[in-house]
């Protein structure tokens, strides 16, 4: 017999992973059509909103392990759309930043994607989606904590 609350949260947790999954199809979709994989496009966000980063402050960014963000950036510079220079200050780490070309692709993709995203959450109110962002900031976070606990 289920108490009320847990078949609460767990009802959350399927609808929270059911739309983020028709999310992440819809974004894919679009991101696919600038040429970028969901990946190459999170690593060129990530340097378009935050400017040139180490290659090792990249991959927990984007959710990438160690040798993952190495072959994402190998891809990206050989394509020309990020430059790696070693560091000044320690010539082990190599910063990685956009180079025109790829300012010009993540400026369009992410423009793009920036306006699907307004139409997927269209039906939600300005504090609806505070409320929202909010809550799952706060589930993220008790997560995470729950996580390094164990």
């Amino acid at each position: 017999f289920m108490t009320r609350g847990f078949q609460g949260t767990d009802h959350v947790w399927l609808v929270m992973m059911k739309a983020m999954r028709a999310l992440t199809r819809y974004a894919a979709a679009g991101i696919e059509e600038t040429g970028l994989g969901l990946s190459d496009f999170a690593v060129l966000e990530v340097l378009l909103h935050r400017g040139p980063l180490p290659v090792n402050t990249i991959g927990p960014i984007v959710d990438l392990t160690p040798g993952s963000i190495s072959i994402a950036v190998d891809r990206l510079f050989a394509k020309g759309l990020v430059s790696r220079v070693e560091s000044a200050e320690d010539r082990r780490v190599r910063i990685v930043a956009l180079t025109p070309r790829g300012k010009a692709l993540i400026d369009s993709a992410f423009r793009k994607h920036s306006g699907q995203m307004r139409k997927a959450f269209a039906e939600l109110s300005p504090e609806e989606l505070r409320g929202l962002e909010a809550a799952l900031k706060k589930v993220g976070k008790r997560a995470a904590t729950l996580m390094e606990e164990s």
